[in-house]
């Protein structure tokens, strides 16, 4: 797929970006390339291939869940920068 100068300026003024015609020319070139090999990997078939989730075998990298006693409210509160009645106390930011 040829991806044109046109396209190229529409897409550098959606993402607000001012690009020299060098660059236009350049990206132009470089995207087209990108989605040749992209309509290349589109022609292979896929079918018997297993969906890879990750490279490593790995199942599960997470601890298990287990029950803990939780901070007091005090202890919670041993850092804070200022509190008030028993909470974070912080600014007001909608009016």
């Amino acid at each position: 797929m040829k991806v044109g100068l046109d396209e190229v300026e529409h897409v550098s003024r959606l993402a607000r970006i001012r690009l020299k015609e060098q660059e236009i020319s350049k990206f132009s070139k470089e995207l087209s390339s990108i989605l040749e090999y992209m309509e290349l990997l589109d022609e292979l078939e896929t079918r018997d291939v297993s969906p890879t989730v990750h490279t490593l075998s790995i199942t599960n990298a997470l601890r298990a869940d287990s029950n803990r006693p939780s901070l007091s409210q005090k202890e919670a509160l041993l850092n804070a920068p200022s509190e008030s009645n028993g909470m974070f106390s912080v600014p007001k930011v909608i009016e």
